[in-house]
């Protein structure tokens, strides 16, 4: 008996191996592919899930409860892939997955500050936008760039930094602009990030930018960019920081809590994952 119960210590000790991130709570099991997340109150967080899941908002807090569920009207999950908050609070979504590179379709959609709605349904703007660069739907092998999973907010503009599926694999990811009002866009090429460190962490799944934008956070598969001292949306130009968090989940969510502390989520795959993290800058 005692041996079967330091051998189940044990088990439960290396299941529980969440690197440099500090566990908070299991997410509900409705939530099984959340993609985005951001916050707007302390204690909750308000996620979405990618292709092939509802048009739904979900809210919960840091008690692993879920508290409300949004249907944003007017609009499609193609394959919502990250959440943003502008300074009055709206929240966009980013339906921007495009695995394949065949798309035609991208959008994202603006909703209002969702704490202020009452009922079970939330209505949305649409901003639509291609890539100039994309000639081809879809590329060759070795141009297969313009999937995205990365959205943030800043003076104005949305950010979409794009995930790299060429062959052979570059580790560029791409950096685009368009206004963050309702409208057809061509987006602005602006720049080009490239991690050097493997094909699974260099894709870039997640990211966002602090309430004082001055610190952007690029997350990966176990990985995490901090960037600061850039020069107002020359980020790539500034003092990039590798963070190795130590867990190899399918991480795909961050968001700013305040200017120095972040809570990370990852999907839900067998036993592992499904968990909301924190993770302090400062640390």
């Amino acid at each position: 008996m005692k041996f079967i119960s330091l051998f189940s210590v044990i088990f439960l000790v290396s299941c529980s191996n969440y690197g440099q991130l500090n566990y908070i709570v299991k997410l509900p099991k409705s939530i099984k592919e959340n993609s985005g997340i951001t916050t707007i109150i302390d204690s909750t967080v308000w996620f979405v899930e990618d292709s092939g899941n509802d048009n739904i908002l979900y809210k919960v807090n840091h008690k692993g409860q879920l508290l409300r569920a949004l249907v944003v009207k007017n609009a499609d999950n193609h394959d919502w892939e990250d959440l943003a908050k502008d300074d009055k609070q709206n929240i966009y979504i980013g339906d921007f997955g495009n695995n394949d590179n065949l798309r035609k379709n991208l959008s994202i959609y603006k909703i209002p500050n969702p704490e202020t709605v009452s009922g079970s349904e939330i209505a949305a703007e649409k901003i639509t936008f291609y890539y100039p660069e994309q000639k081809d739907f879809p590329p060759k092998k070795d141009k297969l760039l313009f999937d995205a999973e990365s959205l943030f907010y800043f003076k104005g503009h949305l950010y979409i930094i794009t995930k790299n599926r060429s062959h052979p694999f570059n580790g560029e990811a791409f950096l685009y602009r368009v206004p963050a009002k309702k409208g057809n866009y061509a987006a602005e090429y602006l720049d080009v990030f490239t991690a050097k460190v493997g094909k699974k962490k260099a894709n870039i799944t997640s990211a966002d930018i602090s309430p004082d934008g001055k610190t952007l956070v690029l997350l990966s598969n176990g990985f995490l960019w901090v960037i600061t001292d850039f020069r107002d949306d020359q980020f790539f130009e500034g003092r990039v920081k590798g963070i190795d968090l130590g867990v190899r989940t399918q991480l795909e969510s961050v968001t700013f809590t305040d200017n120095h502390n972040l809570l990370l989520s990852d999907e839900r795959s067998k036993k592992t994952g499904g968990n909301l993290y924190s993770f302090s800058l400062q640390q």
